[in-house]
């Protein structure tokens, strides 16, 4: 596997590729690899030729008081297991790459009314700065498809639209959830947690499952949503939502049949989020 750090060396990297017919997969990640990640890197294997990943903590999709400094930077691990994931490129750039103007003077991708809501709102100007770099490495590796987790369901809707309305010939292939044994979604942001708060944390998934069993037998989504709440804060949470949409992310009407359960919650200063589709009976 190589590892490019500048535009230009990418860029002759993949014309080999396409002089040669071979069909270009994308994995676009912000590093501190785990199996969720290597599963999207699998995907991709599975449908191109070859397979590039990125690993680029954003700061454009950071607020002010989150984790950009934080965040975990593991470059030398995330290399090792790319590799050994059968991961063909590797794109690390700096921020100064990305953005040699710097934030304030970038220009920016907004894509309205997905974005509404859900973690839009938690977080202010976060899918700005998804759908900005993520159109910024469409347009550098032009690949044939990318792919993202499902666990960002939000997200994954974003660059969904974002590729309609902007006509990118990509094809964008959902990876579903990779968890822990005991139900955890696995996320980066895992490792932030304590012992005490580990073992919290897989009720959230397990209070999905639970009103995902009342919905799909018929009960009212209102009462069901209002005690998960309570049951996500007996057990330590701070939830920031716990909604019922259909699957494109609009409001649940008495036609919604398939359906999303989205969550996002607190353990400490830890943010988790998480999503169970269903079908609604008729």
């Amino acid at each position: 596997m190589r590892t490019l750090r500048e535009i230009p060396a990418l860029r002759e990297a993949l014309g080999d590729a396409r002089r040669r017919g071979e069909r270009i997969a994308l994995v676009p990640t912000m590093g501190n690899l785990h199996d969720g990640h290597l599963a999207l890197v699998a995907a991709a294997r599975e449908r191109a030729e070859v397979v590039i990943a990125t690993i680029f903590v954003n700061p454009l999709q950071f607020g002010a008081g989150e984790d950009l400094e934080a965040y975990p930077r593991t470059l030398e691990e995330d290399q090792a297991r790319l590799e050994a994931a059968g991961c063909d490129l590797l794109f690390a750039p700096d921020t100064t790459t990305v953005y040699p103007r710097g934030l304030a003077a970038q220009t920016r991708i907004v894509v309205p009314e997905v974005t509404d809501g859900l973690c839009g709102a938690s977080r202010p100007g976060h899918f700005d700065g998804v759908s900005t770099v993520v159109g910024m490495l469409f347009n550098l590796v032009q690949p044939d498809l990318a792919c993202f987790g499902e666990k960002d369901y939000q997200q994954l809707a974003v660059i969904r639209r974002m590729v309609a309305d902007l006509h990118f010939p990509i094809e964008i292939v959902g990876v579903p959830i990779v968890r822990a044994e005991d139900g955890l979604a696995l996320s980066s942001r895992n490792g932030y947690l304590s012992p005490e708060q580990r073992a919290i944390a897989p009720r959230l998934y397990a209070t999905l499952c639970e009103l995902r069993e009342g919905l799909e037998s018929g009960s009212a989504p209102s009462a069901l949503l209002e005690q998960g709440r309570t049951r996500l804060e007996a057990a330590g949470f701070e939830p920031d939502y716990l909604e019922l949409r259909a699957a494109d992310l609009g409001p649940v009407t008495t036609v919604t049949r398939e359906a999303v359960l989205l969550a996002a919650a607190r353990l400490g200063t830890t943010r988790l989020i998480d999503n169970l589709t269903l079908t609604l009976p008729r």
